[in-house]
């Protein structure tokens, strides 16, 4: 009982007043969507849309510079706003430097595990990320990029197009298809159950 006012509280306290962030995600454990939310009343982005995910170990060194867009999905990547080696070169030559850039992240994108967007970008709308890819231009509408640097390896809609087929011949494809939303409580623990039969047959 004590631990669920506690939570409570935080969850107040963070959302309502931006304040215990910290301990709000420590024992709170709240949704990429929860996040993002909170994030968008007190992260200091310059912008953030609606319908947003974001991990909670995205690391955005520069969050002033940074709009999301609609849709938008942050997976466990880095978002880097300057390029800090300006102070060595600074120091170095005697030169004033400086070296910043936007990271401006239109409707209906997806950021992979691991990828790092560097400043001065333009991503999308509705692009795709891959993991692991380093952004260092922009992702043009409608493209799917991966690689250091990245590059474009296929469409928007053509990715949706074989992900909507491949789906439709899983085993489990009835139950996604009365799923509310892209995840749905009720149904995840037959869903789990069913991909783990299909992976590894029946346990014995």
């Amino acid at each position: 009982m004590f631990m669920g006012l506690f939570r409570k509280t935080l969850c107040w306290l963070a959302m309502e007043h931006g304040r215990a962030g910290n301990l709000w995600l420590r024992f709170c454990s709240p949704t990429g969507r929860d996040y993002a939310e909170y994030l968008r009343l007190y992260g200091r982005f310059y912008a953030i849309g609606n319908d947003c995910h974001i991990n909670q170990d995205v690391r955005v060194t520069d969050p002033d510079y940074v709009r999301l867009g609609n849709n938008v999905t942050l997976s466990s990547c880095v978002l880097i706003g300057h390029d800090a080696s300006i102070a060595v070169i600074g120091r170095a030559t005697g030169k004033k430097l400086d070296s910043v850039g936007k990271i401006d992240i239109r409707d209906n994108v997806f950021v992979g595990y691991g990828a790092i967007l560097l400043p001065g970008i333009t991503i999308g709308p509705n692009a795709i990320v891959a993991a692991g890819a380093v952004v260092n231009r922009d992702v043009p509408p409608g493209t799917v990029v991966g690689g250091v640097p990245a590059k474009p390896v296929g469409t928007f809609e053509d990715l949706a197009d074989r992900l909507e087929q491949r789906t439709q011949e899983l085993p489990w494809w009835p139950i996604i298809e009365k799923r509310e939303g892209d995840y749905d409580p009720a149904l995840e623990p037959e869903l789990r159950r069913l991909r783990i039969q299909h992976f590894y047959g029946p346990k014995v």
